[in-house]
């Protein structure tokens, strides 16, 4: 019994993991989002769990699992860019998901996550 309570643990853990394509959600590169971040006022969420030491600029951190739980946190006008990161990119996919299926339509996730940004050279609060 023990083993299928890990194996559904996995298997929760590895769906949150997936790479996702889709036709709302757009994969920026850490170069582009901090060039974007210097001319533009966006909404940058940390959906990384546990949190995680932040970006600098962040808005706001909301758990990747939970994003309909917080959304008085989130921008009123739906068609604000919204950027999302994790640690390596997967658990923003998942909260842009959420983030559509809320009516939210101009959605960015950081490629690579904070890992990313990180190896680029940009900082953290």
């Amino acid at each position: 019994m023990k083993t299928y309570y890990a194996i559904a643990a996995l298997s929760v853990m590895l769906s949150a993991c997936t790479t996702q394509n889709s036709d709302y959600l757009q994969m920026i590169a850490p170069a582009d989002l901090n060039q974007i971040m210097q001319n533009q006022d966006i909404f940058l969420v940390d959906v990384h769990t546990p949190e995680q030491q932040h970006i600098k600029g962040t808005d706001a951190f909301i758990p990747y699992d939970a994003v309909d739980k917080y959304q008085d946190k989130l921008p009123k006008d739906k068609t604000t860019p919204i950027y999302v990161y994790c640690a390596g990119g997967p658990m923003g996919n998942t909260a842009a998901k959420t983030l559509h299926d809320l009516g939210y339509n101009n959605l960015s996730n950081l490629a690579g996550g904070a890992k990313a940004w990180k190896r680029a050279g940009f900082g953290f609060e």
